[in-house]
């Protein structure tokens, strides 16, 4: 799931870059800043759809869930738990099945999304509580 980015510094400054990224199935971009480093947004995720997360400034700790069914999705899901920092343009792929939490770890910092579809072009979206997975992210 992960696509390890890198940095380059030199005298004039940095470039952070990934040459492992394929962006051709991109289709929207977006950025999520939270309030505070308090707040979790999720679970929340797509059957249809996948995404790519890259953090822009900060630090963010992402859950994510394969999602067994989800009309009714068991509660004891394993959940793996990623880190981005802006140190390196690393992305997070989260497949189609999936559903994330997402938490700043830094104040002000900013999570570049990508995903492979239009707003509105599928209507794929799904959200949980936090608390309704036994596991915690």
């Amino acid at each position: 799931m992960i696509l390890k980015g890198n940095r380059y510094e030199d005298v004039r400054g940095i470039i952070t870059f990934n040459n492992e990224f394929d962006a051709s199935s991109v289709k929207r971009i977006y950025t999520i800043e939270n309030q505070s480093t308090a707040q979790v947004r999720g679970w929340q995720g797509h059957k249809i759809e996948q995404r790519w997360f890259a953090c822009m400034k900060g630090s963010f700790k992402i859950c994510v869930i394969e999602v067994d069914d989800f009309q009714q999705p068991s509660r004891d899901l394993t959940i793996n738990t990623y880190y981005l920092t802006d140190k390196e343009l690393t992305y997070l792929h989260v497949k189609a099945g999936c559903i994330t939490a997402i938490q700043s770890t830094e104040e002000g910092s900013k999570l570049l999304v990508l995903a492979d579809y239009e707003l509105g072009e599928i209507h794929d979206e799904y959200r949980f509580d936090l608390d309704y997975f036994a596991n915690k992210c």
